[in-house]
């Protein structure tokens, strides 16, 4: 896990990590104020909170699964 992306990458993965942990909580606050039950569909909410947490991850390290794979990217 080297160091594979600059710091406006970073900063990048950074915030899409933060809005999408945001966005999944929102969701998951919606859920609950329409009595969804604890079942499938939480994955939805979940799956986001999850990528923006890993997303948050690549900035904080400095490290991009997809450039480390071998695919480029923007940043």
């Amino acid at each position: 896990m080297q160091c594979n992306i600059d710091a406006m990458g970073k900063a990048v993965r950074l915030r899409l990590g933060i809005l999408a942990v945001i966005a999944g909580g929102l969701i998951s606050v919606g859920f609950i104020l329409l009595n969804f039950n604890f079942g499938v569909e939480w994955i939805i909410p979940l799956g986001i909170i999850a990528g923006g947490a890993f997303s948050m991850f690549e900035g904080w390290a400095g490290w991009c699964v997809v450039r480390a794979i071998g695919i480029k990217t923007p940043h």
